[in-house]
């Protein structure tokens, strides 16, 4: 398996969310073990998460879960919650994005 390299914006929006979990963590007078054992996920993965390491979604999304922020963080996700969500929201329901322009291959090969 191929991974690719995460960019300079994707490593610095990790390091901001990773920052924003330890800071949620604490506000919530949690220990990192705490909420690590609470999640089903080691130390190590909790500190990656803090420290704006990768991880897997399920491992962020059961800390998000074990400090509240589960629910936020997928509604802040659904186009429905933004003016340009709701304007497209059509385009959600169709099979396959198409680039306009381009023509499919069945097109191409007659």
């Amino acid at each position: 398996m191929i991974v690719a390299a995460t960019s300079p914006a994707v490593s610095r929006e990790l390091a901001r969310l990773g920052a924003h979990v330890r800071s949620w963590r604490k506000i919530a007078g949690l220990t990192a073990e705490m909420v690590a054992d609470r999640a089903g996920v080691s130390r190590d993965t909790l500190r990656a998460i803090e420290t704006g390491r990768s991880a897997s979604t399920e491992n962020l999304l059961a800390v998000l879960r074990i400090l509240g922020l589960l629910a936020p963080v997928i509604e802040a996700t659904d186009p429905i919650n933004s003016e340009f969500g709701v304007q497209n929201l059509a385009r959600a329901s169709v099979e396959r994005v198409r680039v306009p322009g381009r023509r499919s291959r069945t097109e191409e090969d007659s």
